[in-house]
């Protein structure tokens, strides 16, 4: 198994939107269609636009994430410049077979290059209920805030 992150491009940007969650995690994740719109929307208009990627192991197109990189003025969370993941998701067919953690560490190995800017600290958010990404995300150390982006809880990984 070899997780990597790729650019999300014309040749699999289409398969990247057809990616899936199972129904009962339709209220944990926007749409990967509404991550890429506001992704570029942000490209046009924000001085550190999100990075996306597609998460493949090999050639097979497991996932999405998104993450943004934050000033210490912008970071709504703390007072230390951040990254922040604002999606992550592993497509329904290939969830449970530990690729979800795996795509984790990689997107945390990623954003360990500072590809934006150093930084601190990583913050991202999950609903109250889901109980498997809040044990995944404390297991690499994330840990809750007390507070919230709108009704998720948001958790911090100092680094």
């Amino acid at each position: 198994m070899m997780i990597e992150l790729k650019k999300i491009t014309w040749d699999n940007w289409r398969e990247c939107m057809n990616l899936e969650i199972r129904a009962d995690q339709k209220n944990f994740i926007a749409s990967n269609q509404y991550s890429l719109a506001q992704s570029y929307v942000a490209l046009l208009n924000d001085e550190w636009p999100p990075r996306t990627y597609a998460i493949y192991d090999d050639d097979i197109l497991l996932g999405f994430t998104m993450f943004c990189y934050y000033t210490a003025e912008k970071n709504e969370y703390g007072d230390e410049p951040c990254y922040f993941i604002y999606r992550f998701m592993i497509d329904k067919k290939y969830q449970n077979k530990g690729f979800g953690r795996k795509a984790l560490i990689k997107i945390l190995e990623n954003i360990k290059t500072f590809p934006q800017g150093r930084v601190e600290s990583i913050y991202l958010s999950y609903e109250p209920s889901n109980t498997v990404a809040r044990n995944l995300y404390q297991s690499l150390g994330f840990v809750e805030t007390g507070q919230y982006a709108y009704d998720e809880l948001v958790a911090k990984l100092v680094l």
